[in-house]
């Protein structure tokens, strides 16, 4: 498995743009008439702004793209631009939700995982690669933003502390 930063020029933007739209589809669909226009708004989105400081895509060994990732660190944390105002909006619900990213913590706020590859494991490995990444770069700690309610396969706090436990005698410092 490889990671690759996002390049609209050069990937599938529809395909990116479904795979953010799954991460957040319950707010995305308050929002939207419709998943479609949801894709659409995102896709555009991806586009016409620069997103490469903190969004990876997830390739496997035959090249196919496999999902993505969004990560960011106190000095690369998500930078506000112009959108469309549904996605304004998104942004602003997030900022209110999310945790507060202090330096020294790198945090995981999208892992989405292509419908057709889910339940190989690969969710599992982004993880336990985020986690080698994150002690190579010496970060404090690791914050990694699940949904309580996902639907994909195993819940994501269930497989965070199984690795994590796994890993660390204190869960959430590295």
């Amino acid at each position: 498995m490889r990671y690759e930063t996002f390049d609209s020029e050069v990937h599938d933007v529809l395909k990116v743009a479904k795979l953010v739209y799954d991460v957040d589809f319950r707010t995305f669909d308050m929002l939207f008439k419709n998943p479609d226009d949801a894709v659409k708004a995102i896709a555009n989105d991806l586009r016409r702004n620069d997103i490469e400081y903190c969004f990876k895509l997830i390739f496997d060994d035959n090249n196919e793209m496999v999902g993505i990732l969004k990560m960011y660190s106190a000095d690369t944390h998500h930078k506000f631009h112009f959108k469309s105002i549904k996605l304004i909006i998104v942004d602003i619900l997030d900022h209110f939700v999310l945790c507060d990213i202090k330096k020294g913590d790198l945090y995981l706020s999208e892992i989405a995982i292509d419908e057709n590859f889910r339940g190989q494991g690969i969710g599992r490995k982004v993880i336990l690669d985020a986690i080698e990444y994150a002690r190579s770069k010496n970060f404090k700690r690791l914050i990694l933003d699940a949904d309580l309610r996902n639907e994909y396969g195993t819940n994501p706090l269930g497989v965070c502390f199984q690795l994590l436990h796994e890993l660390f005698y204190n869960c959430f410092c590295l």
